[in-house]
């Protein structure tokens, strides 16, 4: 089976991103999203990502013109029903992630087609549980922006056939370009696993006045030679987002380092979210 028709779920940051990537790559890519107004906003990020890239010369004219004509948009679910692959990229919910592989299930027509996830942190088989196939069910999880970072984990749950993920990794090298990381169906996988007990002692830090913001970060940055600091992370990946991805690995391991930061709830009880809503650990107005 070949991937030629693609179908993403959610056009944000993270699902617009991962559009433009499939569409450079030349498939036809269709993106629901759940109103024309979200429709809308995920086009125009996508065509001013692809607008950068020809101005930095990282396109052609040619290929500017092919990508945008290769991506559509949708409200409708059943617009996705002969994709090849779907990929859902919507917010780190497991209620709102069941619902939609549920409706997928009902909608995507191939019994070939291969359903990924791109969550961060919840196990595999949870949202595959929700599908009568979850041996066609696999995490696909790219970090963002995903048209600049190489990297892409792959997660089989214990139930993906074998020929899933190997179709699924050689997608992601062959045709995407990226690098592979091959992970176990736990929470956080390799990245996270090890990221957030990184980002929550930084956080913890900040609290209790070890350091100021900016001196955590450029301690990192200067001294780890890290390209961002923790905070400055953070606040890009989303503190709502942050918050989720913790709580998910606290409740599947228990170890307190996993624990959202008493400040993180606040902050996100504040709807002070990183760069998103403007101020985070850091001004952005």
């Amino acid at each position: 089976m070949g991937i030629e028709r693609v179908g993403i779920i959610g056009g944000g940051q993270m699902g617009g991103g991962v559009a433009e990537l499939t569409a450079k790559a030349g498939l036809a890519t269709v993106v629901r999203e759940v109103s024309p107004e979200a429709a809308e906003r995920s086009a125009a990020g996508i065509r001013k990502s692809l607008d950068r890239a020809l101005e930095r010369g990282k396109l052609d004219e040619a290929a500017h013109a092919s990508a945008l004509g290769n991506v559509s948009f949708t409200t409708e679910m059943a617009d996705l029903a002969d994709c090849d692959l779907v990929v859902e990229a919507v917010v780190e919910s497991y209620e709102l992630k069941a619902g939609i592989f549920r409706e997928l299930d009902e909608v995507v027509t191939s019994p070939d087609a291969v359903l990924a996830t791109n969550t961060s942190s919840i196990p595999i088989i949870d949202i595959a549980m929700n599908t009568s196939r979850p041996e066609r069910v696999i995490g696909l999880h790219f970090f963002n922006p995903a048209p600049v970072m190489k990297l892409v984990e792959v997660i089989p749950s214990v139930r993906t056939d074998d020929d899933v993920t190997r179709l699924v990794t050689d997608f992601a090298t062959d045709v995407l370009g990226k690098v592979v990381v091959a992970a176990k169906d736990r929470a956080g996988f390799v990245v996270n696993m090890l990221l957030v007990p990184y980002l929550n002692a930084a956080m913890r830090m900040y609290a209790d006045g070890h350091a100021s913001a900016a001196d955590i970060d450029n301690g990192m940055k200067l001294g780890a030679a890290h390209p961002m600091g923790p905070l400055e992370l953070s606040d890009m990946i989303g503190l709502d987002t942050m918050m989720l991805v913790a709580e998910t690995l606290f409740a599947e391991y228990g170890d307190d380092f996993y624990m959202p930061p008493p400040l993180l709830r606040r902050m996100v009880a504040a709807g002070h979210l990183g760069r998103k809503t403007g101020r985070g650990f850091y001004d952005y107005s």
